[in-house]
């Protein structure tokens, strides 16, 4: 079989690891696992969310929408319009500027990529950021330029090398919180970024609901903007793979071009429906997020060693290195004792194997976490 080179030249993407995979290598009982590397909604799916996707279960021999169900979209326009979480800035936007992706957010990546990157044609992320935009951008022969973030200024991006590098660029992608450093843009930079790109701006929100900024209207006042969003975090859904996005009608024309059909489930569109419009349950989620976020970041900065930095997302990025130990070494304790956080070695951008994310977890799941990390650091420090 003949492969394009591209392809052979990706490095695949680095998933966290599933209950199941722990259970399976480590031994452990999966109902002792606490999980907290995927960044998933600590309280699981609203229950209407749940119940929705059931109702369609006995449909599954016929095809969905096409697209996307119409119920589907006025359900975005209406959690759009009036956002149920701190930092929401209402939008009216029509059925023109919504595109839902099958995939969850990373569907829209992937066709903004075939959209507008040649083979040869640059794109800008930043360094480390989120790993599905390279590996779309070099899947489509694209040059991925990176816009470093300083450990030594809490991960804010060096605006010099971020400018210089939007020369001539198809897209450039702003992932804000960032993953996997949590913190966030400043509106003025993201302007500025617009206004001096010629290509089009993705600025990633998957994390907007536990954020203090949400730049979703920026979407209606330029036309090179796509701001992206998910069902994935806030919602509960990420089981159920649904994205979507807020643009210019004339972006949302060319990238249902090549969007596949049918991509989008029948239980995964009711699901995604019912949970936009269970605004409780998001405020519910939001509010035990940040809470738990503001004392994570606390109790982990009291453990010797480790230094977690400020989070707008529903994790923690943390730094081990002080501690006398590396990201592997520390996941891989965690691991035998039940406990799943990320190692951030693979994100592009981090040049040395000292951090780790920790997802926001519910109370019990974060004392877990801090017991099990002092435990394994005392054990690290007198071996």
């Amino acid at each position: 079989m003949r492969v394009r080179r591209h392809v052979l030249e990706l490095e695949p993407y680095t998933p966290g690891k599933s209950k199941e995979e722990l259970a399976r290598e480590y031994g452990v009982e999966p109902e002792e696992i606490v999980k907290l590397g995927s960044n998933e909604n600590p309280l699981g799916p609203s229950p209407k969310a749940v119940e929705a996707a059931k109702r369609e279960l006995e449909r599954l021999h016929e095809y969905p929408e096409a697209v996307a169900p119409p119920e589907l979209l006025d359900a975005i326009r209406e959690y759009l319009a009036d956002p149920p979480y701190p930092a929401g800035e209402p939008v009216d936007v029509s059925e023109d500027h919504l595109i839902v992706g099958g995939d969850g957010a990373d569907e829209i990546i992937d066709l903004l990529v075939r959209v507008t990157v040649d083979p040869g044609d640059a794109v800008l992320t930043l360094a480390p950021t989120f790993s599905q935009y390279g590996i779309s951008t070099r899947a489509a022969g694209g040059e991925v330029r990176h816009a470093p973030l300083d450990p030594e200024r809490d991960f804010r991006p060096d605006e010099d090398a971020l400018f210089e590098a939007l020369d001539g660029v198809r897209v450039a992608f702003l992932c804000t919180p960032n993953n996997p450093t949590g913190n966030a843009l400043p509106e003025r930079l993201v302007r500025d970024v617009i206004e001096e790109c010629p290509g089009v701006v993705l600025i990633d929100h998957a994390y907007v609901e536990f954020a203090d900024h949400d730049y979703t209207p920026l979407a209606l006042e330029y036309d090179n903007v796509l701001v992206l969003r998910t069902c994935s975090k806030a919602l509960g859904l990420a089981g159920a793979r649904v994205g979507y996005a807020v643009a210019d009608p004339e972006i949302i024309e060319h990238l249902h071009r090549v969007k596949p059909v049918f991509s989008l489930t029948r239980p995964s569109a009711a699901a995604a429906k019912a949970a936009l419009r269970d605004r409780e349950y998001v405020r519910k989620t939001v509010k035990l997020v940040r809470e738990e976020r503001d004392r994570l970041l606390r109790r982990i900065n009291g453990l010797p060693g480790l230094r977690a930095y400020p989070s707008e997302a529903n994790f923690l990025f943390v730094d081990v290195g002080p501690a006398g130990t590396d990201a592997p070494t520390l996941t891989e304790e965690l691991l035998k004792r039940g406990v799943i956080i990320r190692d951030c070695s693979s994100f592009e951008g981090v040049d040395e194997p000292r951090y780790v994310r920790v997802s926001v977890g519910l109370p019990e799941e974060n004392d877990r976490f801090l017991e099990t990390a002092r435990e394994v650091l005392e054990s690290l420090e007198s071996s």
